[in-house]
């Protein structure tokens, strides 16, 4: 008799969720009965795992408030090993500071302030070639399908500069929405009191008075009347960060500051997913495969970080917790004791 076991997402889960450091599909074979590897790699094929499954999982976990932000960024899965990945293309990748061969993921994440805790809400894979959307496109479906689909309760949007766009920010600003993003330093403004004499954000003078209390400024290309609240922070002693907000009303540089610091959580979520789901680590050929194991890694993510919260651990924490046992029993029963003897 051959081997009829059929895998199912279940299975797969369960292998990432379980597995520490090897994430391939033959180790994965080799550790479960009656399951081969072309089992395995015909599953990923043929199922059609979206961003919605995140969603279906992750909602009923969500802790919301009146306070809440959703935080907007990318991230690229380094497949550098590989020049045959249907999705990976070359782009520039902020965690290497270099353009490498790669899969992009714009994700979007919910962070509620009152009790510090986050939570992934959507996803895309960025595929020009196949979608013909640019990564603003995506933030901007996500964004939209958070309000009409999810009717999220948020208060703020956080995005990196890249998001910074004309767009994304009359978006934000339709949906009566409070956005905070940094702008790029050659970013052309002018302060209202200037009209017409746009320089690069970098080279404003600044007042003592405007350091704390932020200044009104416009945005080169966006609409004559439109203005929006600019604050100079220094993040060290080597880094300042001009952020904007729509909020006319923010004077108190400290306040941005505290806001600005939510995006941190959208990184962590970023260095979380890749250290202990192995979403980087597939190296199949076929773009439904490595959608498939996405969306795989992240409902993992989803499942880990709720069990995080609950017993008050850290995620990492969470992972180590399943060789805990083995430990423990291998130092009170050592199968090698009679060779160290």
């Amino acid at each position: 008799m051959g081997r009829k076991r059929k895998i199912s997402r279940l299975d797969y889960c369960q292998f990432l969720y379980a597995t520490q450091t090897n994430y391939t599909q033959t180790y994965f074979a080799e550790h479960l009965e009656e399951v081969s590897h072309d089992a395995i790699n015909r599953y990923l094929l043929h199922d059609k795992l979206t961003p919605k499954l995140v969603w279906e999982h992750a909602k009923e976990e969500i802790i919301f408030s009146p306070n809440g932000a959703i935080l907007f960024d990318d991230t690229v899965l380094d497949k550098n090993s590989s020049q045959t990945i249907e999705l990976a293309r070359w782009q520039y990748s902020g965690a290497a500071k270099k353009v490498i061969k790669g899969i992009g993921v714009v994700t979007c994440v919910y962070f509620n302030p009152d009790c510090q805790k986050f939570w992934v809400i959507d996803y895309r894979i960025y595929s020009p070639e196949q979608d013909g959307k640019s990564k603003i496109d995506h933030t901007l479906d996500i964004f939209k399908n958070a309000i009409y689909s999810k009717s999220l309760q948020f208060k703020y949007v956080l995005m990196d500069s890249w998001y910074a766009s004309h767009k994304v920010m009359l978006s934000i600003d339709d949906e009566k929405k409070i956005f905070y993003c940094p702008l790029k330093s050659n970013r052309l403004v002018s302060q209202v009191d200037k009209k017409y004499s746009h320089e690069p954000v970098s080279e404003l003078t600044w007042l003592e008075k405007e350091l704390q209390y932020g200044k009104r400024i416009h945005i080169n290309k966006f609409p004559s009347t439109y203005h929006v609240k600019l604050f100079r922070i220094a993040v060290n002693n080597h880094r300042t960060e001009y952020i904007v907000t729509n909020d006319l009303t923010q004077d108190a540089a400290e306040n941005v500051r505290k806001v600005c610091g939510f995006r941190w959580k959208i990184e962590q979520f970023h260095r979380e997913i890749k250290q202990v789901t192995g979403v980087e680590f597939c190296q199949c050929r076929k773009q439904r495969i490595q959608r498939n194991h996405i969306a795989c890694s992240i409902l993992v993510w989803v499942k880990l970080k709720n069990i995080a919260y609950e017993t008050g651990k850290t995620i990492y924490q969470m992972k180590e917790d399943l060789l805990r046992n083995y430990m423990v029993e291998q130092l009170k029963s050592p199968h090698t004791r009679e060779v160290f003897a």
